[in-house]
């Protein structure tokens, strides 16, 4: 059967003042209320707890039986409670920075944390790599509260966002590829080139990388699917396709057997810093922030563009 702390409380109380009257001053209840209840509770049990007459009040030996287990008890869900105010807090502490490729171009990750912690040293910021197929690292299921991202994003009216930087897109090929010995290479010139994508749920961003709208209706052709910068190099090296990249991105994969080239007449790459547009919690914000002042004092390396919060209708 099923036994509330409260009416265990009650028995506490009762068993200790060993009257009625005082125990229901000490838990803020009416003597008859308390009488009732732990009635109920005898009732529950199958067994008397106190004896009652008009000497007073007694414990059975059933009573005094069950007394130290409903203390333990009793102490146990205090404990357990005050754990449970800690972990909470501590989670309302605690932000989650999602991120499939690391954004730390020129010291920027490391220049986040410095100004995001001195605002709040108590808050914990923990970093999450999230595989390629999740292109909202992790803000979709909500194990991220923030997090970096590339443009555009699937579902983009859930979503507000910081423009970090915009990178020159490169393609990345096979040493051996005929375009690899130009120094710059027109898209016009790879429209015909099987591509490697990234899995399909990637939605918009696949697309992105896919350079859908620069095609003039040319539909690409998928050379293999990747979804970390291992299997794109080995995709890239087996000569199954070529692939788009940001320019930030590129040791991600220009290693020996793979060069990069600029890419001519295709628009900049954006990463941006995400958060759900229902979020409004503080450290959010406090994060957002620490991005946008970050941006305003450059901290050196790739060239990065103006910093701009987004909205779906950008």
């Amino acid at each position: 059967m099923d036994v509330h702390c409260r009416d265990l409380r009650y028995f506490v109380a009762v068993a200790e003042e060993l009257h009625f009257t005082r125990a229901a001053e000490r838990l803020f209840v009416s003597q008859p209320a308390l009488s009732k209840q732990v009635r109920v509770l005898e009732r529950s049990l199958g067994a008397p707890l106190f004896d009652r007459d008009r000497r007073g009040v007694r414990l059975t030996s059933a009573g005094a039986a069950l007394l130290p287990h409903a203390r333990r008890v009793l102490a146990e869900w205090e404990a357990g409670l005050v754990e449970f105010e800690a972990a909470k807090a501590a989670q309302r502490a605690t932000l989650a920075v999602g991120m499939s490729t690391s954004p730390g171009r020129g010291g920027m990750l490391p220049a986040i944390r410095s100004r995001f912690t001195a605002a709040h040293p108590d808050a914990v910021l923990t970093l999450r790599q999230v595989s390629w197929h999740d292109t909202t690292a992790g803000l979709a299921d909500g194990t991220s509260d923030v997090a970096f991202v590339w443009l555009p994003l699937p579902d983009a009216d859930r979503y507000r966002w910081l423009v970090m930087a915009e990178e020159p897109q490169l393609v990345a090929l096979a040493e051996t590829h005929r375009l690899a010995l130009r120094e710059t290479v027109d898209f016009a010139d790879l429209r015909d080139e099987p591509f490697l994508a990234l899995p399909g749920s990637a939605g918009p961003l696949r697309d992105h990388w896919l350079a859908l709208d620069a095609r003039e209706g040319c539909p690409p052709v998928i050379g293999a699917e990747i979804a970390s910068p291992d299997e794109t190099y080995e995709a890239l090296v087996d000569g199954l396709g070529v692939c788009l990249l940001a320019s930030g991105n590129a040791p991600l994969v220009a290693r020996p057997g793979v060069v990069t080239r600029p890419v001519a007449g295709l628009p900049p790459a954006q990463l941006a810093l995400a958060w759900r547009a229902d979020d409004t919690r503080p450290l959010v914000r406090a994060y957002v922030e620490a991005v946008r002042s970050t941006k305003r004092a450059p901290t050196g390396g790739a060239p990065a563009g103006r910093a701009r919060t987004g909205r779906a209708s950008d």
